[in-house]
């Protein structure tokens, strides 16, 4: 009898030892494969929850290598339901494990994107940009810009002043509302009491500000000469001369490629034909950057009415006080576009 006990203890002994190596063995392998470093170039997985986990799957695939991306998506799908699956963008970096990459998407733990956007004409270009660097969509972008800036009582015309040229941080599922009004509380940031003095001293309300720098920045890419550039269109305001300003003439024709500006041109009846309204037009021409608005905010004083770009197409400008000087400096430059084949 002790013999058989003594026998069925040592099977039973036999079997729990077989059983805890096969779970060692199991263990092991199950922990090789879910900790499988990522061994790729640092890349960024975006999910988009609405198409569901194919989607998942297909962008782990896109930027992961086919071994690791589908040890994610296994594992993701041993912690997850589909219902749990939420947007985000996450940054993988040489070295994280499956596992891990796989908890922080069913946790949602995204890393922010930089969204940056500058050397822009229209609010659709803007509204394409943020597009381009987002998941929300152009429609959903374009009613958030409306809804809250036309509650503020913004004139549309004047959307365009309130969204500095930057780089901005979000994460990339962020809401199309909480973009915009990040933004926008940029331009808000920018308005200081002492420039908001200036404004006043210029007596120019901020968007009046924005629409001039927008000028000014179409004139000279040069940032060197903006301000110099500003302060010939304050003189032009302060004498009730009117602007004349060919990029308001390219805005109001649609056309900024232009290298002439010409008769059929300078007639075109819009409000933004400086040559034929007097003061400003009614909104920004482009999206001004912050520089470009303290540029005409601290513009240096001098006596200059007239510009012309210089004949040596460096891009900068001549300038002069008086219009023979001046017609004598177009001269040169109409010269320059003949012999150079500008037509």
């Amino acid at each position: 009898m002790k013999k058989k006990n003594r026998k069925g203890r040592r099977i039973a002994f036999l079997i729990l030892l077989f059983t805890a190596i096969v779970c060692i063995i199991v263990g092991a392998l199950i922990y090789d494969y879910v900790s499988m470093p990522y061994e790729g170039a640092k890349t960024r997985v975006y999910v988009d929850a609405s198409k569901g986990e194919d989607a998942l799957r297909d962008s782990l695939a896109a930027h992961l290598d086919e071994s690791y991306a589908s040890r994610v998506f296994k594992v993701w799908g041993k912690m997850s339901d589909i219902a749990e699956l939420q947007s985000g963008s996450y940054l993988v970096e040489p070295g994280e494990k499956a596992w891990q990459l796989a908890r922080r998407i069913k946790n949602r733990r995204q890393n922010p994107v930089n969204v940056t956007f500058n050397n822009l004409r229209t609010m659709d270009q803007l509204v394409a940009r943020l597009n381009r660097q987002l998941l929300a969509d152009s429609a959903s972008i374009a009613c958030a810009i409306d809804s809250m800036l036309s509650s503020q009582g913004v004139d549309a015309r004047n959307y365009a002043t309130r969204f500095l040229p930057d780089t901005y941080e979000f994460y990339w599922s962020e809401s199309p509302d909480k973009v915009i009004k990040k933004i926008t509380d940029h331009y808000t940031a920018f308005w200081t009491d002492d420039r908001l003095k200036k404004a006043e001293a210029l007596h120019l309300t901020p968007a009046q500000v924005s629409t001039l720098a927008s000028i000014v920045e179409e004139e000279t890419n040069k940032a060197d000469e903006r301000p110099k550039v500003a302060r010939l269109y304050l003189n032009r305001l302060a004498k009730g001369m009117k602007l004349q300003a060919d990029p308001t003439v390219k805005f109001a024709v649609g056309d900024f490629t232009l290298t002439r500006i010409l008769n059929k041109h300078l007639s075109v009846n819009s409000p933004y034909n400086t040559y034929i309204h007097a003061g400003l037009p009614p909104g920004p021409i482009r999206l001004p950057q912050a520089s470009t608005l303290d540029a005409v905010l601290n513009a240096p004083q001098h006596n200059y009415i007239y510009m012309c770009a210089k004949e040596d197409f460096s891009g900068y400008h001549n300038f002069a006080s008086d219009y023979a000087a001046h017609q004598a400096n177009a001269k040169r430059y109409r010269d320059a576009l003949d012999r150079n084949g500008y037509r």
